[in-house]
């Protein structure tokens, strides 16, 4: 099992939500088997990520795909987001 971490900063939380919620399909296709979000206490526009996958190779690979860079971009993602991989 392989796991990522995703921090970054979101211009709206709520509106980063609704696009996140939407690419549901997107991230099934991509081989998250389970997802998780959070939000920094007392700075809630600050949002960590979790996705579960079968390999770092596969996470990797969802990671590249330019439709998750361009949800990013409609979510109202800050900067480039810091993006770890555990296994």
């Amino acid at each position: 099992m392989a796991v990522s971490l995703v921090l970054h900063r979101v211009d709206d939380y709520d509106a980063w939500r609704k696009v996140y919620d939407s690419v549901a399909g997107l991230q099934k296709d991509g081989g998250v088997t389970n997802e998780s979000v959070y939000r920094m206490d007392g700075d809630p526009n600050n949002v960590l990520v979790i996705h579960h996958f079968d390999t770092v190779d596969t996470a990797k690979a969802f990671f590249a795909n330019p439709d998750l860079k361009d949800a990013m971009q409609r979510g109202g993602v800050q900067g480039e987001p810091r993006i770890e991989f555990f296994e």
